[in-house]
């Protein structure tokens, strides 16, 4: 699949509630292949917007290596003490940022199978990633929760990478095009001949 980068649209969109005839085996095999994506990335939490769908669920596999599905999640508590850590992020690759964070959370959202699930007093890289990938679900980046600064040179960083790559894909496409128009007149004149 491929992941959503920085810079792109449905990663700031406020994303749907997903309906209950919506929770099926296609949106099951759907979640397998988030948990593959974000496996081979490297990645410990991947939300719906970050593979290009505006609704609310996201797959994580924590330190505990338990996959869990979170479908329309609701943070119902967070602890009043607050800690920093690195955070990352697969949309913001090769971009790291301490973060402040409740250290304990509670969550309630439904399973794969629609079941309504609730996690109390989740803490440690568990509680992070939720609350990380949770925000994805509002159009929020861990970025947007640190240094102001940072956040922009972040953003200005992507559009210049974006800029590049697109100037890249239409060298190539010009030089396919030219190549193609080249043979299409060589064989224009075979033919003439």
């Amino acid at each position: 699949m491929k992941i959503y980068k920085l810079g792109e649209e449905v990663l700031r969109e406020k994303c749907e509630p997903v309906a209950a005839e919506e929770i099926n085996d296609d949106l099951r095999k759907l979640f397998n292949e988030m948990f593959e994506t974000m496996i081979s990335a490297n990645g410990v939490g991947l939300a719906a917007p970050q593979v290009g769908i505006a609704k609310r669920f996201f797959v994580i596999i924590a330190d505990d290596d338990v996959r869990r599905v979170f479908i329309n999640p609701e943070i119902i508590k967070t602890s009043q003490e607050v800690g920093s850590y690195e955070e990352g992020c697969l949309s913001i690759p090769g971009v790291y940022e301490n973060i402040n964070r409740p250290v304990k959370v509670s969550v309630s959202a439904l399973n794969e199978y629609g079941k309504r699930f609730t996690i109390e007093d989740a803490d440690g890289l568990l509680a992070r990633v939720i609350q990380h990938e949770n925000d994805h679900l509002d159009g929020i980046l861990y970025i947007d929760r640190g240094d102001k600064q940072f956040a922009e040179d972040t953003v200005a960083q992507f559009k210049k990478r974006a800029e590049r790559a697109a100037k890249k894909e239409a060298a190539k496409a010009a030089k396919q095009a030219s190549i193609a128009a080249k043979l299409a007149a060589k064989a224009a004149k075979k033919g003439n001949a």
